[in-house]
């Protein structure tokens, strides 16, 4: 099934000119924009219906982390360091080979037809939460209760 959609890419890189160039190129002026950096992403993301992170590489996918924490489904590609391990192996989200697009758009359309419940995504990444994570960086030091 296909569907109507907007693509929002936000921040600024070596890419961009690239990327504009093929949005004009598709024929997609209408629905891919790029706002460039955002001092406050919070907003676009709060009102996502799907985060997607392609990253061929990460360390800690804090966007990821955060996107759940929202209550938006993600799909993201399985690179190393990060994504497998929030995604609790695709327990939370679609992992999908790095550089594969058939099978990172097959999995957006997937996830956008059956989204996980919001409280389930983030209960998924409660412990990363500052509190909790404070808490355990105590407990680990034996300084915690």
């Amino acid at each position: 099934m296909r569907r109507d959609c907007r693509l929002l890419i936000l921040g600024d890189g070596r890419g961009r000119e690239g990327l504009e160039s093929l949005i004009a190129e598709l024929g997609l002026a209408g629905v891919a924009d790029l706002p460039g950096f955002q001092r406050n992403p919070y907003p676009y993301l709060a009102r996502a219906a799907l985060f997607v992170l392609s990253s061929a590489w990460e360390g800690s996918p804090n966007v990821l982390t955060e996107a759940m924490a929202l209550g938006v489904p993600v799909v993201s590609t399985d690179c190393p360091s990060g994504p497998a391990e929030i995604l609790d192996g695709g327990r939370f989200g679609p992992l999908v080979p790095v550089g594969d697009a058939d099978a990172l758009a097959a999995a957006m359309e997937a996830t956008l037809d059956r989204p996980l419940p919001a409280d389930t995504l983030k209960a998924a990444v409660a412990e990363y939460e500052q509190g909790q994570s404070a808490r355990c960086y105590l407990e680990l030091l034996g300084l915690g209760h």
